[in-house]
């Protein structure tokens, strides 16, 4: 409808301008048409172009309104089996509780025989090492001294 009423308006002017020049002044009438087809095909052009850039547009939105639909729906779809097996997940952590719970209470004693029986031999380990660990420290603190002894003042 603008590209109508625009070519309506030029050649309206055109047609005035011709009338004008015409009573004026003789005018070259081929150069005249030349600008003005010029002119529309530019303005043609032109509205061709803008109007291809919103057709763009217009598609990229639906399109994006249709993705966002599809997410929306997919998600309304899902939702449900999402609070299904959140349901189900804690019935099985409710029912599974009394057998963890039983498998502690009878594991306990394992670990606290296993404890007792481990616990004299890393004494034992303990008391042994104690005094080799003890010596051994006592010689890299010799070895230290004397090297620092050895070094050139400074």
């Amino acid at each position: 409808m603008k590209f109508s009423l625009i070519v309506g308006l030029v050649a309206m002017l055109a047609v005035a301008h011709d009338s004008e020049a015409m009573s004026l002044v003789k005018r070259d009438v081929q150069s005249d048409v030349d600008r003005i087809t010029k002119l529309i095909k530019d303005m043609s052009t032109s509205i061709t172009t803008a109007t291809h850039d919103m057709v763009e547009k217009v598609r990229a939105l639906e399109m994006a309104n249709t993705a966002q639909t599809y997410v929306e729906d997919s998600r309304a779809r899902i939702q449900p089996l999402v609070e299904k097996v959140q349901a189900e997940a804690t019935k099985l952590q409710e029912q599974v509780k009394p057998y963890i719970t039983n498998i502690e209470e009878q594991m306990k004693p394992l670990t606290e025989n296993l404890n007792a029986q481990v616990k004299p031999l890393t004494d034992n380990f303990h008391a042994q090492v104690k005094p080799l660990t003890d010596l051994m420290e006592n010689l890299f603190k010799q070895m230290m001294e004397q090297t620092k002894a050895l070094l050139p003042p400074q």
